[in-house]
């Protein structure tokens, strides 16, 4: 077992690994195998005045004249201290461990070491667990620091390998009676015609997509923009954590969700860079994708799509708190960021018959994607209900978080969810708005060489991030967190969405906890990204430098 620190030594709050549900046990690491951690560090505490003002201009309840801040701005204010980061140099050595990589401006650093000098500097034992989906490595207790570094470190990220998310796609149990190409369903929502999109010189014309697993298939994307009539666009892989596109041969595994995101994206948004941040599938890559995406000057994404997701309360305390100064950070430098709202209905697949919400679309520094039944002819909608193909199929996530209090932009505008479970407390609501995601009507696809259809709130992420992209291009400059702007509007710039249910919650009149604002009425949308902010002559969000 290994040798705990001696006392005087500090437990990381929310550290402690979480049970996963039929993993067993199968015995100790083996000594000498090879661990990577990320640390976590808290942003410089000198400059959280400055940050905490930077907030509140882009999360209050009315949007003001802030503007997305250039990686240097970011950095000076959100960087880790250079006195933390020496602390931790300076841990490593003592324990034997090997910096890897640092990276203060995300406040990251990588140390490296076998799975006993790891066990030992951090007091934990580590075990391998088998599970029926793979198995992965864990530990006992929580983590502990020592007293130079317990109010430094936010996470230590790397020590637990559990699978932390799935893709929030689904395939149909029957043959679709009707389907869509992603340019039909824009159409539909009144997206400007392909062949109008104008891609602006330079740089910002970049969407990206984080996956955590499979792979893109350069022929499939040819074959498939080629019978859209379209250009196929160019695609890029950015390596988070050593992970690659690593397509399975398979379009019943995770190549599917990579092709619908970058066949959505590229096929709503004609003519933008498509870059796919892969890493790990734990908890460790989520947070690194997202902080490299966010710090990525050479593809330089505006928007940030994310179909991935589980259950808020499947995080640990300390790995939600480096997810969220990752997303806080994305918000700060004007990256939109369009999550997948999940697709088990209000349960989001736990089962213990209370209602749930996936994460990270219950964050609120991001715009979570919940999803609809439509139908659709032509640039008209004909009929939209709740996504709700339960018992034996999927639904859209949505309800009220547990873990997030209402945001100021929700309640401003009247919009304070209660939970369904037991206590009926307030929280953050999810969705805020919705598109196209039953597999009954989904998105005709091509992957690994099959063309089929597929649906899920996976599909609505990128298809509106698109959007975002498109009217971030139109007015000249990054939209960062829309949820204020789009819940001051009252929801004016989305088609209200009253019919269906998704288990604990109906949807009605105004915003709701299945579709929220409705589905997106593209015009409208891009006419107030367009408009000057309140109290300025000219738009509310400059350009970021690098």
């Amino acid at each position: 077992m290994a040798q705990l620190p001696g006392p005087g030594t500090h437990e990381l709050a929310g550290s402690s690994a979480l049970a996963r549900p039929g993993a067993e046990p199968a015995g100790p690491v083996a000594a000498d195998q090879p661990v990577e951690v990320t640390v976590v560090l808290r942003p410089r505490p000198d400059a959280t005045g400055s940050t905490a003002s930077l907030l509140g201009q882009i999360t209050g309840p009315r949007v003001g004249q802030a503007r997305a801040m250039s990686r240097q701005e970011l950095v000076a204010v959100r960087g880790a201290d250079p006195h933390d980061v020496d602390r931790v140099r300076q841990f490593a050595e003592q324990t034997g461990l090997t910096v890897v990589a640092e990276d203060p401006s995300s406040r990251r650093v990588v140390l490296a070491g076998s799975a006993r000098q790891m066990g030992s500097a951090w007091g934990v034992t580590l075990t391998e667990y088998t599970h029926p989906e793979g198995s992965f490595r864990s530990h006992d207790g929580p983590v502990r620091l020592p007293e130079e570094l317990a109010e430094a470190v936010v996470a230590v990220l790397g020590l637990d390998t559990r699978p932390i998310a799935r893709p929030r796609l689904r395939r149909s149990a029957t043959t679709p009676t009707q389907s869509y190409l992603p340019t039909q369903v824009a159409q539909a929502y009144g997206y400007p015609p392909v062949h109008d999109v104008t891609p602006p010189p330079g740089q910002g014309w970049c969407l990206g997509v984080l996956e955590l697993g499979g792979g893109w298939v350069a022929a499939d994307l040819q074959t498939y923009f080629a019978g859209l009539g379209l250009v196929t666009p160019e695609v890029r892989t950015v390596s988070v954590d050593g992970a690659t596109s690593d397509p399975t041969g398979t379009p019943d595994g995770p190549d599917a969700e990579v092709m619908l995101d970058l066949e959505v994206a590229g096929a709503c948004a004609p003519g933008a860079l498509l870059v796919m941040y892969v890493a790990p599938n734990t908890d460790r890559g989520f947070v690194d994708a997202i902080a490299a995406a966010v710090a990525d000057a050479t593809n330089d994404p505006a928007v940030l799509s994310i179909s991935w997701g589980g259950p808020e309360e499947s995080w640990t305390a300390s790995a939600r708190a480096a997810m969220e100064g990752a997303l806080t950070d994305a918000a700060l430098a004007g990256v939109s960021v369009t999550v997948a709202a999940g697709d088990h209905g209000s349960s989001d697949g736990v089962g213990d018959g209370l209602a749930h919400v996936d994460y990270p679309a219950a964050s609120p520094y991001v715009l979570a994607c919940g999803g609809t039944r439509l139908t659709a002819r032509g640039t008209q909608v004909l009929a939209e209900t709740v996504w709700n193909d339960l018992p034996g199929g999927g639904a859209t996530g949505g309800g009220v978080s547990a873990v997030f209090p209402v945001p100021a932009w929700q309640s401003a505008a009247g919009v304070d969810p209660v939970s369904a479970n037991p206590g009926h407390g307030g929280g953050r609501g999810v969705p805020d708005v919705a598109g196209n995601a039953d597999p009954d009507t989904g998105y005709q696809v091509r992957v690994d060489g099959t063309d089929l259809v597929l649906g899920g709130t996976s599909a609505v992420a990128p298809l509106v991030g698109s959007l975002l992209l498109i009217a971030a291009a139109t007015a000249g400059h990054r939209l960062g967190l829309v949820n204020p702007t789009a819940y001051a509007a009252g929801g004016q710039d989305f088609r209200d969405v009253t019919v269906g249910g998704n288990g604990a919650y109906q949807a009605g009149p105004g915003w709701d906890a299945c579709t929220g604002w409705g589905s997106p009425r593209a015009g409208e949308l891009i006419a107030r990204a367009t408009a000057p902010a309140p109290g300025s002559a000219g738009a509310g969000r400059g350009g970021r430098g690098s």
